[in-house]
């Protein structure tokens, strides 16, 4: 059901938001502090880029930030963290496929690293976020 929907998306499959998931996945958390209400809440769209391995870029998948809580806005099982100072982790899975990601989230913009297994390829790079 979720590869469908993701099939059905220009420019987004399946494999694309698993890539995107893993790249939030690896979100390295530096302060356990819980953020501020509001902070950060709201729908992130993330573009991932592929530095290693044989897996796409240039794609985008939205997030749902509310409170200290990062949710899926689109599919998928997303489940990860804010802080507040910013900081990031998130874990992301579809099927056989997972990633985790850690950044650093802003006032409207952030970036990091993620990492994972998607459709059996094990890929790795950066990613930017934009608040809607």
């Amino acid at each position: 059901m979720i590869s469908r929907y993701f099939a059905s998306l220009p420019r987004v499959r399946a494999s694309k938001f698993l890539l995107a998931a893993a790249a939030l996945a690896a979100f390295a958390v530096s302060d356990a502090a819980p953020a501020r209400a509001g902070g950060y809440d709201g729908t992130w769209t993330t573009v991932f880029s592929t530095t290693r391995g044989n897996c796409s870029s240039g794609y985008s998948v939205p997030f749902l930030v509310s409170g200290t809580r990062v949710s899926s806005a689109g599919g998928g099982h997303v489940s990860g963290s804010v802080n507040r100072t910013g900081g990031v982790a998130v874990a992301v899975s579809v099927g056989a496929s997972h990633a985790t990601g850690g950044g650093r989230l802003a006032r409207g913009s952030g970036s990091g690293r993620w990492s994972g297994m998607i459709t059996g390829d094990r890929c790795s790079g950066t990613w930017q976020a934009t608040r809607s």
